[in-house]
């Protein structure tokens, strides 16, 4: 597929920014959100797929694994730090942020929603930059409320599945469809499977009767849809963006009923209704403020959209 084949997507940058030497403050900047997007892909009631979205990775992320031998040596560089930070996300919230805010689970979720909603607005631009039409909004109320039944859907059911390798590879890939369809949360499913707990403890005790069919599920199933999503990027923009825009969204939403006011995880805090509410709505306002002041320095270093597929 040439360039003069396929619509180039809007707001891609300068090429000569991937020949630029790489600074310290960019890699630093795509090491932290390799970490955030990490911790999303197993903290419950977030998608790894909608932090991608939200820091800018998921569109350049979708075209390196679309053709990942154009300019190899540049792509492995750049995505170098992102992955090196989902390695420490995930491992970061199995060890210790699991351990620290297992009891403020649900408060601490309120903090990821935060840079979701504060992130909103330029997403929605994003998703209009090639125009807007009234079927647009129709994918994106759609998308909304479908992800949102299915996963209220999903927190009333109580099944338990026992783990062996032919799962993990299934819960690895239920993890890589996360990526590819931000909004969906494969943590919820894994907690509603009865896998969650011995996934993060495996991830936690280094077995690799966990974690290598985990890998090799969450590859093949991103690198087998990869290219259908590069390619509906391609030919359909707008409506890809608001079906995204409306799974984050949805989910978002539904995170409060499934996830926050969960009874369990409420009486787990040991904090009355008035005291937890005011603890996630102090949660809710520093993650606004966090993915401001971190949208500010991304776009001091943001060398996005784009440059990959056009560089060389």
């Amino acid at each position: 597929m040439t360039t003069e084949d396929t619509p180039v997507r809007p707001d891609a940058p300068d090429v000569t920014d991937l020949h630029a030497p790489d600074s310290v403050g960019a890699w630093l900047v795509r090491l932290l959100r390799g970490i955030a997007v990490g911790v999303g892909f197993i903290l419950p009631g977030l998608s790894g797929g909608v932090l991608a979205v939200i820091f800018k990775i998921y569109d350049p992320l979708i075209k390196f694994l679309a053709n990942p031998f154009r300019n190899l040596w540049r792509q492995v560089k750049y995505f170098l730090p992102v992955g090196i930070g989902g390695l420490i996300g995930v491992f970061l919230f199995s060890v210790v942020v699991s351990a620290a805010f297992g009891r403020y689970e649900a408060i601490f979720v309120c903090l990821f929603i935060g840079f979701v909603i504060g992130t909103f607005p330029s997403l929605w631009r994003q998703a209009g930059q090639q125009g807007r039409a009234a079927k647009h909004g129709l994918i994106l109320v759609v998308s909304a409320v479908v992800i949102f039944a299915i996963m209220l859907l999903g927190g009333s059911m109580n099944l338990e599945v026992p783990p062996s390798i032919p799962v993990w590879l299934g819960s690895g890939a239920l993890i890589g469809l996360g990526v590819i369809v931000p909004g969906m949360s494969p943590s919820n499913f894994l907690i509603y499977f009865g896998l969650y707990n011995k996934m993060t403890d495996g991830i936690k005790d280094v077995d690799p009767a966990v974690f290598i069919p985990l890998f090799i599920g969450l590859v093949l199933c991103v690198v087998l849809l990869a290219k259908a999503a590069n390619w509906a990027f391609d030919r359909h923009y707008a409506g890809m963006y608001h079906f995204i825009l409306g799974m984050v969204a949805g989910s978002s939403l539904a995170i409060f009923p499934t996830v926050v006011l969960d009874p369990e995880r409420v009486e787990r805090t040991g904090l009355g209704w008035g005291a937890f509410l005011g603890a996630c709505a102090v949660m809710l306002v520093l993650g606004v403020i966090a993915s401001w002041l971190f949208s500010k320095v991304e776009d001091r270093y943001s060398t996005e959209r784009g440059a990959i597929e056009s560089a060389g």
